[in-house]
This record gives structure tokens, C-alpha cells and sequence, in this order.
């Protein structure tokens, strides 16, 4: 798995985007920034086929991607994600799913779903800025695969190495792409050292 703490830039936004001082539109900004990194280590297993390409100049063969590309963001949070990816890939489709933890159980309750009908033979991308228990990704990955999805993607900004082992043990088949992974969970189940709560700090709702 990705692991691109110790890449320059990508430290650098790390460390600004960690800071509890850094205000929602930079939060955002850094945020964006590191997800337009994560594009490239997240894509570099796709499929390609051989196509025609005429140039000024000449004609040649080229690549191009095999099957087409949904991105699932996880609302809130991974709307965050979603924008930065469309600016690498636009013509990708989005779907959304609506989940949010609950606080005592620490489990994830679906509020919605919107989905393409051609999941099932396309490359999907599962965007969550965080990968704390595992208990969202786990969820939103057995509902993909219930609809038929099997070219299955996950990528985060910060992963806890309790919430990789949760979804490598139920979905080994799923690439992992992640900026940074931490030191392990509290008993609340937050990330630590973390960021807090990505969707409160992308959206200003603290």
C-alpha cells in the first residue's frame, strides 16, 4: 500500500492541514492538494487498451483507460476528495454514499445511495479522507459489491493501521491508496495523532 507521508510537498500539507489553528479554507486547500497527488499511486494499476491517435503530424498507437471510472465519495468527508480527483479524471461519474457513525456503537448507518448503472464493469473509487475502524469503508465496499462492483479502489488522506488490517481482512481484493498512516485509534475511535473530524474541518462546523 501507498504510503506518501515522506514525500515532500505531501508532508508539508500534512503538517499544515494537522494543525488545529488551520482555518476550513485551508484546510480545504491542502486537502485538494494532496488528493490531486494520491490520482497518480491510485491509478497506476488501471487497465489500458490500445487506441488510434492522429496527431498534427501523424498517426500512432496510444493508451487509454479500458473501463470507465466512478468515484464514491463517503458523505460528508470525502466530497473533500471528490473535486480534486474530477480535476484529474473528468470524465468520471460520481455516485454518493450518505453514512454517518454511530457515536456509541462506532458503526455506520446509511442515509444514501446513488449509483450508476455501470458500477459493476468500471473502475470505482471509494474517497474517505479518513480510515479509522474500518467500519465506513467495510460498508460502503459490501454495498458496491452487492450492485455488482469488482474493480474496487479505496483512497484516504490518514489511515490507522487498526482500520487497514479491518478492511484488507474483509476485502483483500481492494487496493488501498493512503497519504499517511498513524499510530493507531483512541478509545473513541478517532485517529491519532490525526486531524480531527475531516468533514467538520472541511465544512466549518466545529
Amino acid at each position: 500500500m501507498p504510503d506518501l507521508k515522506n514525500h515532500p510537498l505531501v508532508a508539508d500539507r500534512l503538517a499544515r492541514l494537522r494543525s488545529a489553528s488551520c482555518p476550513p479554507k485551508d484546510f480545504r486547500n491542502y486537502l485538494s492538494d494532496i488528493a490531486r497527488l494520491l490520482v497518480l499511486p491510485a491509478t497506476a494499476h488501471l487497465a489500458t487498451k490500445e487506441t488510434k491517435v492522429v496527431t498534427p503530424l501523424t498517426s500512432m498507437r496510444g493508451q487509454e483507460l479500458a473501463r470507465q471510472i466512478v468515484l464514491v465519495p463517503i458523505l460528508r468527508a470525502g466530497l473533500g476528495f471528490s473535486e480534486p480527483f474530477l480535476q484529474m479524471l473528468p470524465e468520471a461519474t460520481v455516485a454518493h454514499y450518505g453514512m454517518k457513525r454511530n457515536e456509541e456503537s462506532l458503526q455506520p448507518e446509511v442515509y444514501l445511495e446513488r449509483f450508476p448503472d455501470h458500477i459493476a464493469e468500471s473502475e470505482v473509487f471509494v474517497l474517505d479522507p479518513m480510515l479509522a475502524t474500518g467500519g465506513s469503508a467495510i460498508a460502503a465496499i459490501d454495498g458496491l459489491k452487492e450492485r455488482g462492483a469488482t474493480h474496487l479502489h479505496f483512497v484516504c488522506l490518514v489511515a490507522s493501521p487498526e482500520g487497514i488490517k479491518a478492511l484488507e481482512e474483509s476485502h483483500p481484493d481492494v487496493r488501498i491508496t493512503s497519504a499517511a498512516v498513524d499510530e493507531g485509534l483512541n478509545k473513541q475511535g478517532y485517529i491519532i495523532p490525526g486531524l480531527g473530524d475531516a468533514g467538520d474541518r472541511i465544512f466549518g462546523t466545529l
